[in-house]
């Protein structure tokens, strides 16, 4: 599962980063280096005359389900023809970009300590996604996962499905080949992609949120 991310990249460097217009309502999005479900990610959309980067609450309601189940993360293995994500799978991909996500260490006799991925290269990270666009609470947003890749080290069972730059057009394309492009699309990240290190347990309350958290930490420590 990916359930927090850090996102503290100016809106503006992200919007050219995918080469997308910026919102109007995300040009002031404070840094925040502790997100979660619920809360407001920022994401690319492409309406057929703009590529926009914009805001969108972190979590699909499917429209039987009243309020009652908040999606946020959606199975490579099974979007394509699951119920609560076939119609935007194939008509409202999404490009999530963050800096960062955290998992625990699912690890058996692990210490549940967590752990802060991110891009070796040091550039954010393009998460493939899936928008509503007019969700009940404004415009939503999910994050598909993947089987893990051998840069999580076996800390957990799934990843998000990271976009190369080069596959960004892909995965935003349009038309009765998009669903297939983006079947192909995905797969875990190459080797190399990502690198992590251990950080303070205080990143599984949302009431902390600060540039401290992923300062790496000595897992062994108390």
């Amino acid at each position: 599962m990916c359930g927090r991310v850090a996102l503290f990249s100016p809106p503006a460097r992200l919007a050219r980063l995918l080469a997308a217009d910026l919102a109007a309502d995300a040009t002031d999005v404070p840094p925040r280096w502790n997100l979660a479900p619920s809360q407001l990610l920022l994401a690319v959309a492409d309406t057929g005359t703009q590529r926009v980067l914009g805001r969108y609450r972190w979590g699909l309601t499917p429209r039987w389900s009243g309020a009652h189940q908040v999606l946020f993360n959606a199975r490579a293995e099974t979007v394509v023809d699951k119920p609560s994500f076939r119609s935007a799978f194939r008509d409202h991909p999404g490009v999530v970009p963050v800096d960062g996500f955290y998992e625990w260490d699912h690890r058996p006799g692990g210490r549940r300590t967590p752990h802060y991925f991110h891009r070796a290269d040091g550039q954010p990270l393009a998460l493939a996604g899936l928008l509503d666009p007019a969700g009940s609470e404004g415009p939503a947003c999910t994050v598909i996962t993947t089987t893990p890749s051998v840069d999580l080290d076996g800390l957990h069972d799934r990843m998000p499905v990271i976009l190369e730059l080069g596959d960004v057009d892909a995965w935003l394309a349009a038309g009765d080949a998009g669903p297939a492009i983006r079947s192909a699309l995905m797969r875990p990240a190459a080797p190399g992609t990502l690198v992590h290190h251990p950080v303070s347990a205080a990143v599984g309350s949302v009431r902390h949120d600060d540039a401290t958290l992923i300062d790496e930490v000595d897992p062994s420590g108390p």
